[in-house]
């Protein structure tokens, strides 16, 4: 579980993160969505450690940052966008230098790396200088170091950033079966990798949380479309507590408060049936992830100007 309250950092007058707020409990996948400068890197950088906030708390599994560093980040695993790794060595040394690093010893230490190399499938590349792989081996060796230490949380910057299609699917599949026993937050720009693997979405814009929603909640438009012989107008006379909108070849109701799509939709339909109309199609009108994206950040530029 992850508990983030009130969460800022600032740079001199420059507010990078402002009053973010969010909780993340186990076993979920959550895409962190925002332009450059949103405050999407700064957030990763506060979770793990690397950056101190300005205000607010972070805690995972009830263990607050600021007060016990160390046990936290025992919990993660972070994936930066640009991984310092040292491109001499060869997979096995730097992997055997992070999990020193992370404290790992004995028994556990190989055990924590037989299973990181597995996951991440890089036992024929163990002995290969990082600086001779492709750059989906690279990824692949960034992830595991992550792994390292069966993280409670993983925390991964642009993971699929310069994959080909194969690899990009690999590293899916990966976080998929990764997120059965932790929870991961996953910061992108490629929207069909928060539809493909995400269960929920935070939006940034400007240091702000303007959107913190699960992924099939926010593709609901609030309305329902059909299509009809009958008026808008007719439609309005028959159910004059329903906002009613035209739209090309058909007609758009808005979701009243309190009323779900099944019962909206039956009562459109019986009406036009009483009414002697003829119903065509009646479905819910479905939004996709980049235009709520398109939307909340122009809404943020409008308030900005």
């Amino acid at each position: 579980m992850i508990n983030v309250k009130n969460l800022a950092r600032a740079y001199g007058e420059f507010l990078a993160v402002d009053g973010v707020s969010f909780d993340i409990p186990d076993g979920e996948i959550v895409g962190l969505l925002g332009h450059n400068g949103a405050g999407k890197t700064t957030i990763m950088k506060m979770l793990s450690g690397y950056l101190e906030p300005s205000a607010g708390n972070i805690a995972i599994d009830d263990i607050d940052l600021a007060q016990d560093p160390q046990a936290v980040q025992a919990r993660l695993g972070y994936l930066p966008e640009n991984l310092p790794v040292y491109p001499d060595m060869s997979v096995a040394d730097y992997l055997d230098y992070a999990a020193t690093l992370k404290g790992l010893e004995g028994a556990a230490r190989h055990d924590s790396l037989r299973r990181a190399v597995g996951a991440t499938e890089l036992a024929g590349k163990l002995l290969d200088p990082i600086n001779t792989l492709s750059r989906g081996y690279r990824q692949r060796v960034g992830v595991a170091q992550a792994l390292l230490g069966s993280p409670r949380v993983l925390i991964l910057d642009e993971p699929t950033n310069g994959l080909d299609p194969t690899q990009t699917q690999h590293m899916r599949e990966l976080i998929k079966a990764f997120a059965q026993q932790a929870t991961v937050i996953l910061s992108t720009h490629i929207m069909q990798e928060v539809d493909a693997i995400c269960d929920r979405v935070l939006i940034l814009n400007a240091g702000k949380l303007v959107v913190d929603q699960r992924l099939d909640a926010l593709r609901s438009a609030g309305q329902l479309q059909l299509k009809t012989n009958l008026s808008a107008n007719r439609l309005r006379e028959l159910l004059p507590h329903l906002t009613v909108a035209e739209a090309s070849d058909r007609l758009r109701v808005s979701l009243p408060a309190g009323e779900d799509y099944d019962a909206l939709a039956a009562r459109l339909a019986r009406a036009i049936a009483e009414a002697g109309g003829e119903l065509y199609q009646l479905s819910p009108e479905r939004r996709d992830l980049e235009s709520v994206f398109r939307e909340v950040s122009n809404e943020g530029h409008q308030h900005a100007a």
